[in-house]
């Protein structure tokens, strides 16, 4: 399972990229929206964490892209 994980604190990235890696997940960082989205439109994501607060364009706002171009990954 392939997760992509938008959060732009890196210490919570790195432990969560970290916890999933151990359980057998494939993770992907990204610490701002802007690439968040674009990561998240471009790449096969069976999940997405997503943080609210993000520098660039808010977790709102990438989860409402998202859905309009019918992306419909769990988030």
């Amino acid at each position: 399972m392939r997760v992509l994980i938008i959060e732009d604190e890196k210490n919570l990235a790195r432990i969560l990229k970290k916890g999933l890696e151990e359980n057998n997940f494939i993770a992907d960082v990204s610490y701002d929206g802007e690439e968040g989205l674009y990561m998240a439109e471009t790449y096969n994501f069976d999940a997405v964490l997503l943080d609210i607060m993000l520098p660039k364009l808010d977790g709102f706002s990438v989860l409402k892209a998202l859905r309009e171009k019918n992306i419909t990954v769990p988030v």
